[in-house]
């Protein structure tokens, strides 16, 4: 405990992070409050303004600027007319395939992976919202990018059975990617070859 109350809220609220524990959280805080309080103000106008607004995609669950608007990506006629739509667990894999510039689709951003022992099932990963999406038409390929896990195969043995009921030909990203490992910790490269060399699934 600290002198300042004010100060050991900050503390606490800052080990909400991932990887955040009570020493880090303190050394933050004392820097922000030490030479940076002009900066600990933008953070915490930014953070309050995407918590307040950011919301999800009706079309693909990655994030954007407000509730029920389309994302930046969903909005390019040119992705949407590929036919391709790449399916993958987090908001950070889409920014992996995007830095990497090896795919011109879309994508459907599941938030997750099944997972019946925590409580995670088709309808926590909008799996409804997908198959609306693949019964409008238009999708001519769903490339599942998915981690190397026994949850994503099994996630991935599920949507592509959801596919293969529609007609729609599944695909996974070729090796490459570490077992166990996810999207957003492999480089550019490797993910450009993973897409490129996909296999047939479905």
């Amino acid at each position: 405990m600290s002198s300042s109350r004010l100060l050991d809220r900050l503390v606490e609220a800052l080990q909400a992070m991932p990887g955040i524990g009570p020493v880090s959280a303190t050394r933050i805080a004392y820097n922000l409050l030490d030479r940076r309080r002009e900066d600990a103000l933008r953070i915490s106008d930014a953070l309050k303004e995407a918590a307040e607004h950011v919301a999800l995609c009706p079309d693909c669950r990655n994030y954007c600027d407000a509730e029920g608007e389309r994302c930046s990506i969903c909005s390019d006629f040119r992705r949407r007319d590929s036919g391709l739509l790449c399916v993958v667990e987090s908001p950070m894999d889409v920014e992996s395939f995007e830095q990497s510039g090896a795919f011109h689709g879309t994508y459907f951003v599941l938030h997750g992976h099944l997972s019946p022992i925590d409580g995670v099932g088709p309808e926590e990963l909008g799996l409804d919202a997908l198959g609306r999406r693949l019964d409008e038409g238009g999708v001519r390929e769903m490339i599942l990018a998915l981690g190397q896990s026994a949850e994503g195969e099994a996630t991935a043995q599920y949507l592509t059975a959801m596919a293969k009921r529609r007609g729609i030909p599944a695909s996974g990203i070729a090796t490459g990617i570490p077992m166990g490992g996810d999207i957003q910790s492999v480089d550019g490269l490797t993910l450009t070859t993973s897409l490129e060399n996909r296999r047939r699934i479905g």
